[in-house]
Order: structure tokens, then sequence, then C-alpha cells
């Protein structure tokens, strides 16, 4: 029996360290899509790059792991030769990951708040609602995000109890909405320009976002957990995206 499609990718991202080949054969490799402008595709089979990685002594932590219908998206924590932070996104096609998609930042913090880049609940709740948590955060990261209209941040954050784990800032709306104010000699620091994905379980969601980060052309993942209808903590990573002219595949970073 074919077990739950995040529990394979568990394994599969474990095996990175243990170099185990068994959960390679989840990944349908005669169709794998990857995503990732740094990685070559098909230039060297997933057993044989994992069996050769696990040499290097390195160590792999799936801090949390969801399943959306057809996609996996899992949390992780890596230390190779340096400690990054990453989301892993994953498309199932008849029982098999069939494309990838991810976005890593160096480990930083934690921030002034005391939380690092992955503490915090990991279990979803609420599988009930997990259409009406994912429209309450894409209209968000319209609404607020891409369109800016930061007087709306009161209609979708908790204001009282938003515990932020991104490394620059701390608790609170009020942070959240200063650091949405600023701006730099070409408009804002962080600024969103369109969505590409929205994937949920329960009251977590994960956003996938294209934008720029100080002038910088920049892919943001943003994953927050809802409760009582509102937003009340955020993580995230963000990932310069390489000139096309530097990528190793034509798939394209979304």
């Amino acid at each position: 029996m074919v077990g739950a499609k995040k529990d394979q990718i568990r394994a599969l991202l474990e095996s990175i360290e243990t170099g185990d080949p068994g959960p390679v054969a989840v990944v349908n490799e005669a169709k794998y899509i990857q995503h990732n402008p740094q990685t070559h595709e098909g230039s060297e089979g997933l057993a044989a790059l994992f069996k050769r990685l696990s040499k290097t002594s390195p160590r792999v932590n799936i801090v949390r792991a969801f399943e959306d219908g057809d996609f996996v998206f899992g949390h992780t924590e890596y230390d190779f030769a340096s400690r990054r932070i990453g989301f892993e996104v994953f498309r199932f096609e008849d029982d098999q990951a069939v494309e990838h998609w991810d976005n890593i930042q160096e480990r930083q913090g934690p921030n002034e708040s005391g939380r690092s880049m992955v503490d915090g609940p990991t279990e979803a709740v609420d599988l009930e609602l997990t259409e009406s948590n994912r429209a309450l955060v894409r209209s968000f990261v319209e609404v607020v995000l891409v369109n800016g209209q930061l007087d709306r941040l009161g209609d979708f954050v908790d204001e009282e109890s938003y515990a932020e784990h991104n490394p620059r800032l701390r608790d609170g709306a009020t942070v959240l909405r200063s650091a949405l104010e600023v701006e730099d000699e070409g408009g804002r620091r962080i600024d969103y320009h369109r969505i590409h994905r929205v994937l949920a379980e329960g009251n977590f969601v994960l956003c996938v976002s294209e934008g720029s980060y100080g002038g910088v052309h920049t892919a943001f993942y943003d994953l927050f957990r809802i409760a009582h209808g509102q937003l009340v903590e955020h993580w995230d990573t963000n990932e310069k995206i390489a000139p096309r002219s530097e990528w190793k595949n034509d798939n394209g970073k979304f």
C-alpha cells in the first residue's frame, strides 16, 4: 500500500542524509521537471546524487510537511557546507512525484522576538477550514502585499498576537506594517508583483509569489498559520532569482 504523499517526501528528503536509494522510487525521473534554476536536469540520477551527498555528512530536518491534493509542501532545514532554510514543493501524478520547486536562503536569526526561522507549531488542524484559509491568505497577499493597501492589514492579521519568524523582523502587526512601508529609491523595498501558487492544509497555507526585494528580482515563499479567521504566525524564505543567462535548465523558477 502506498503511504501518504507527504510521508514519502519526508523519506525522500531524509535520504539526502542517509544515502538510502529506496525512497527515490517515489520520483518518476522520466517525467521529473526541475524548477530550481541552479540544478541541471537529468544529468545525474537522484539515487546517485543522494548517495554522493550523503558522504559529505549533510544534516536534513523536515520541520513541517503538508499535503494539498497532488501537491506536497515541506518546510526544511539543511546543513551542508552552510545552514539553510527552505521550502520544497512537489507535484504528484499517478502516485509519483513529477515536478519540483524550492526556495532556499541562508539561516539567520533568531529575530528580536527570539524566534528562529523554523520553530513553532508543526501539525495541521482545522482541516475542514482548508479552503477558507487558502482564500484568506490569497486575499491578504493580493490586497496588502501586491496592491499595497496597508490600511487593510487589520482585516487579515491578528494585531494582538501575530508571531513573526522572519529574522529581520519581530512580533506584531505594527512591525509588519512598518517594514512594508519602507521605500527605496526605486519604490517599495518589499515589492510583491504576483502570486503563482497558494497551497493549503488545514490551518497552514503557503503562498508562492514573485517580486523584488531592494530592487532585486526575488521569489517569496510565505507560510502562514491561521486561527479564528486571522493570520497569527508567519515563516518565510526569500531567494534572489538568477538572471536567465545563468539558469542550468529552462523550466523557470515558478
